[in-house]
């Protein structure tokens, strides 16, 4: 087969050869998981991209995608493609102010929304939206009064005759080169900026991605991370599409573990946050169990990691190692197996740096997490770890049709098909980003050891210098803090500061459990967070946690806050990053009077 060279050619080649296939991707309405064959996509797929047409749409002109993850998306997203229409993803997560922006600055003609919620946005915003002159509405609740239905749109399509194969070979006509998607970047500093990725960038990040994931024809996912973010549209959509998997659709975050169990996928694809919280979900019913279930489970444990070190170091496991291990495997990892469906062959983990202690910990438990790492600028996989080249604490190798340089400061830089045209109407920031020689200037340090492995060290302009000199790389500190069972985030500040501290977001049950076993009173989780035994409890627990780190490394203070960190609240981007400036600027007060308090002490 010949690999694709644009997303087009990806499209209708699958369509090509899975068309008799009764399942393409499945969605939840009510109690049921409805499918759809690859004959009903590409034949909404011709529809919508037609319908288009008639509504005066031209090759070129740019449309919006404002909506959560569902069948609509993807046929939208198509449907754009084939009309040789760049999209611009949004996230459902954005409030009105935000959305004006992006469809603003993109110039959009048209945006798809989800909903009567996403289309009241669209509603507070379109007088200040010059360019906008249709909006498409996938619900039915959603649609009139100024917006169109998804299915009406798809009516003018199909009333449009003899265009099919003309249809098709316009299609096929785009160029690796042509512009295919514009997606925004989340901004954890500045303005966010419209990066264009290309037909022949995000391609090419298909075929070499797919080159170290081993994806089947007969695996399925489950898609629950925002299509919106490249690292889902290129791995969970486009990747699923070529290599033939089924998608099905989560119904939202918080059922992602229930429809694990209805779904049985084979592959997911997830941000550290989800492995986090089910490694500290296994660790609190271990801890809260007997004393002999905690026992079997710590030993288990201990037998699993040993495993690890001689599997992955290639070395043969002995005799006595082996018999353990299926013991552990059968009394205890079971269990975790079955928890996330009973048939994941592999998880890929990226977004953000995984604690290589998790990633050891489901590896022991039969479920291996390939760590991967990179941009939306590079659409986004610069390098990633494989079923049969693994590393834990690493991002893997760089994929074959990738470069990637070590520049003397630490900081990575990657060349090759897979980086952006630029940012759009931003040949400035393009150029700081992008140098002469084609360098994408990543803003993250790293590594490459003697294999050619990747290993992050941190974001360049997340480091911490203190004002004593000391350099202190913060994300693999707040790692190791959650792997505690009373930590459910951490992040690390202290820039130009004389020492760092962390904030705090305390796993709720467990520190509750401990103070009732003390005697710790508090009428409200807010007043027991203030009492001094608890301080002095998170203090001692943070300072074995982080045992084997420099002294200047470790957190002077902690700071324990009574509520997580969330988008709504403007602390983390929708793709789940922590936005350190505005975290320190939200908590400015708190983290004013540690410092104070120390100085004194």
């Amino acid at each position: 087969m010949t690999a694709p060279r644009t997303l087009n050619e990806l499209f209708f080649s699958a369509m090509d050869r899975w068309r008799d296939r009764p399942v393409v991707m499945r969605v939840k309405r009510g109690d049921d998981w409805q499918p759809l064959s690859y004959a009903g996509l590409l034949e909404q797929v011709r529809h919508l991209s037609l319908g288009l047409g008639t509504l005066g749409v031209r090759q070129g002109d740019r449309i919006a995608i404002l909506s959560e993850n569902r069948p609509e998306w993807a046929i939208a997203d198509y449907a754009c493609l084939a009309a040789r229409c760049p999209d611009v993803p949004v996230y459902p997560t954005l409030p009105a102010s935000q959305v004006q922006y992006l469809l603003r600055d993109s110039g959009a003609v048209a945006i798809f929304v989800s909903s009567a919620a996403q289309r009241a946005k669209i509603d507070e915003i379109r007088s200040e939206l010059p360019a906008l002159r249709h909006v498409i509405a996938m619900d039915a609740d959603a649609a009139g009064g100024g917006a169109l239905p998804f299915t009406g749109v798809q009516q003018a399509g199909r009333a449009v005759t003899g265009q099919d194969e003309a249809w098709r070979t316009l299609a096929l006509a785009a160029e690796p080169d042509d512009l295919a998607t514009l997606i925004y970047t989340s901004g954890t500093t500045g303005e966010p900026k419209g990066v264009m990725l290309t037909h022949g960038n995000i391609t090419s990040n298909v075929v070499g991605g797919l080159e170290r994931l081993p994806l089947r024809a007969t695996d399925e996912c489950l898609s629950f991370l925002p299509l919106s973010h490249i690292f889902e549209r290129m791995a969970g959509h486009f990747c699923m599409m070529q290599s033939g998997a089924v998608i099905n659709y989560a119904t939202s975050m918080d059922t992602v573990a229930a429809e694990m169990g209805e779904i049985h996928p084979t592959v997911v694809l997830s941000h550290p946050r989800l492995y986090e919280k089910v490694y500290a979900r296994v660790l609190e019913n271990a801890l809260g169990g007997s004393a002999v279930k905690k026992q079997l489970f710590f030993w288990a444990k201990r037998i699993g990691e040993q495993w690890v070190e001689y599997t992955l170091g290639q070395r043969r496991v002995p005799g006595w190692l082996a018999l353990r291990y299926r013991i552990a495997s059968s009394l205890v990892f079971a269990k975790l197996r079955a928890r996330v469906g009973g048939r994941i062959r592999f998880f890929v983990s990226g977004g953000a740096p995984l604690s290589a202690d998790i990633a050891k910990f489901f590896y022991a438990a039969g479920l291996p997490v390939l760590e991967g790492y990179g941009l939306t600028e590079t659409s986004p996989v610069i390098a990633v770890n494989g079923t049969d080249t693994l590393k834990l604490g690493t991002v893997g190798k760089p994929l074959d049709n990738v470069e990637v340089d070590i520049a003397p400061d630490g900081e990575i830089l990657t060349r090759g098909p897979h980086v952006m045209k630029g940012y759009f109407n931003k040949p400035d920031a393009t150029a700081e980003a992008i140098d002469k020689r084609g360098w994408l200037h990543t803003g993250d340090i790293g590594m490459l050891d003697a294999q050619g492995f990747l290993r992050i060290t941190d974001r360049k302009k997340d480091i911490i210098v203190t004002a004593g000199g000391k350099n202190i790389a913060p994300q693999p500190i707040e790692n190791q803090a959650k792997t505690s069972k009373f930590v459910s985030n951490a992040v690390m500040l202290g820039d130009r500061r004389k020492f760092p501290i962390m904030l705090i977001v305390p796993n709720r049950g467990q520190l509750e459990a401990w103070a009732q076993r003390k005697g710790v009173q508090a009428d409200r989780w807010e007043t027991l967070l203030e009492r001094p035994e608890v301080q002095a409890r998170m203090e001692r627990e943070i300072n074995r946690v982080l045992g084997d780190r420099a002294h200047f490394e470790l957190p002077k203070k902690l700071l324990l806050l009574p509520e997580d960190f969330s988008i709504e609240s403007g602390d983390l981007t929708p793709t789940l990053k922590v936005r350190r400036r505005v975290v320190e600027k939200r908590f400015a007060e708190a983290i004013d009077a540690l410092y104070a308090e120390a100085e004194k002490s």
